[in-house]
């Protein structure tokens, strides 16, 4: 029997180990993709406890606890007021993770307290307040806050997720002060410019048109305060947009002006009318993408806010999310063909949250690659519910079987967690594991120059690559 969660863990052949110990353990992050606070990493106050750093804010641990029974009230009881203290809500979730086998929530809990804290107790109901107090001392001896984790976990660029209005202050701010090492770049995230069916998006227009100095009468107009902004997100270092597609919108011949105005006076728009908007804004989008040689990543098959009853309660990305089930390879496809018809697609990484996605997104790619750019167009690392062992698997086997695995550019933590750095550990130990395995079958040449370049271009060098950021 192997012992829990050694240095070993999940690293299951030879090759394995030397593949994670020598060439990926020690590699840099390049975290093209999360939901951490600039602002948060700019005020960089120390956090309180170990409760703060695990549980405020991540709905993964959210999910778990709700599905073991946990009251809510020490779940998110700190949003609405009924909170119980921080060790109540701590021996709460200790409590269900002791049942959690299998979950990859386990594995990133102990990895977190191994790393951060050198904590190897196993999280149990009567191992709560020990964990609870060691964790709580060395937060306070080391003034833990967010800088301290980013910079402790080899962190060389962190690209977080903004909307166009931004000011991007606070991005500003953390390169004049200096005290984190990694790179912190902003995202362009306009999905309240696109969701053209949502009450939100007039006054999101207004306030657009106020940000950007333009009056927005016009799809004209849209498009060109949303290139203004393009503009000024890359004077400020972006590199990257992210687009949340539930499914993929795509329409012709319906004109995205008259759908436009249609909307902003208050008409009912059809389905047709909200994708061909849709559809045009991306394209047109795309287009300043490629001009400035940004890459676009699409993430599609969220199925958001499924609980009425917790939204009005709690808002947003509270843990009342899953998987869609869309067709997506029709419109995929001509969407990423009108971009591509007037050499206007840019570098794009598709996501697909739905693994039974997987075989359409890995041979989309080879539809619209380009010569001299190994890996133009990429099937993103497995994202959300497929943040784990058998998703990320998945996901590599069929970029492998379709296309060029070794031109991957790898993980990101998609995580609103300043702890979740482990997550790319966990990523290349699963990553080196099933290269090793190929190669203990004899299924890929034991040429350990060749290999060490394959796990070092995935963890780090395709991504700094791919993205243009220093």
């Amino acid at each position: 029997m192997k012992q829990f969660m050694d240095k070993d863990f999940m690293l299951q052949n030879e090759t394995a180990k030397k593949l994670y110990h020598s060439y990926a353990a020690d590699m840099p992050i390049f975290d093209y993709h999360c939901h951490l606070s600039p602002q948060e990493m700019y005020e960089d106050k120390p956090f309180e406890s170990i409760t703060q750093i695990f549980l405020d804010g991540d709905h993964y641990k959210w999910r778990y606890m709700r599905s073991m029974g946990v009251e809510e009230k020490y779940i998110s009881g700190h949003r609405t007021g009924n909170k119980m203290s921080d060790f109540e809500r701590f021996e709460a979730f200790c409590k269900s993770l002791e049942y959690a086998i299998g979950n990859p929530l386990y594995h990133w809990t102990h990895l977190e307290l191994q790393r951060y804290f050198n904590i190897d107790t196993v999280c149990r109901a009567d191992t709560a307040r020990e964990i609870f107090d060691r964790a709580n001392a060395v937060i306070k001896e080391k003034n833990m806050c967010p800088s301290y984790l980013i910079n402790c976990s080899n962190v060389a660029v962190i690209g977080t997720t903004d909307d166009p209005t931004d000011t991007l202050i606070w991005h500003k701010k953390i390169d004049e002060k200096g005290h984190i090492k990694a790179k912190v770049i902003p995202s362009f995230r306009p999905d309240f410019m696109l969701n053209i069916e949502k009450d939100t998006f007039a006054p999101y227009i207004e306030k657009l048109g106020k940000v950007s100095g333009t009056e927005i009468n016009s799809y004209t107009d849209l498009l060109k305060a949303a290139y203004s902004r393009i503009e000024y997100f890359d004077s400020v270092g972006a590199r990257i947009s992210d687009h949340a597609l539930d499914g993929v919108p795509y329409f012709e011949g319906i004109d995205a002006d008259a759908v436009f105005k249609k909307a902003m006076s208050g008409e009912k728009m059809t389905d047709n009318e909200i994708k061909a908007y849709k559809s045009q804004m991306l394209i047109d989008l795309a287009k300043k993408y490629k001009e400035l040689d940004w890459a676009m990543q699409l993430h599609i098959g969220a199925l958001r806010n499924n609980n009425d009853k917790m939204f009005d309660l709690l808002g947003a990305d509270t843990g009342f999310d899953s998987i869609a089930d869309y067709s997506i390879a029709a419109d995929l496809s001509k969407l990423l063909n009108a971009m591509e018809k007037n050499d206007e697609l840019p570098k794009t990484i598709l996501y697909t949250l739905n693994p039974k996605d997987n075989y359409v997104t890995g041979t989309m790619l080879g539809n619209f690659q380009a010569a001299g750019k190994g890996g133009k167009i990429q099937f993103g690392s497995g994202w959300w519910f497929l943040d784990q062992r058998d998703g990320m698997t998945d996901q590599m086997r069929t970029l492998a079987n379709l296309g060029a695995l070794s031109k991957f550019v790898g993980m990101l933590t998609d995580s609103r967690s300043f702890l979740s750095y482990t997550r790319h550990e966990y990523f290349r130990r699963i990553m080196c594991n099933l290269l090793g395995t190929w190669v203990e079958n004899g299924e890929f040449p034991a040429n350990y120059d060749t290999l060490e370049r394959i796990v070092k271009d995935i963890c780090f060098n395709n991504a700094k690559e791919y993205f243009g950021v220093e």
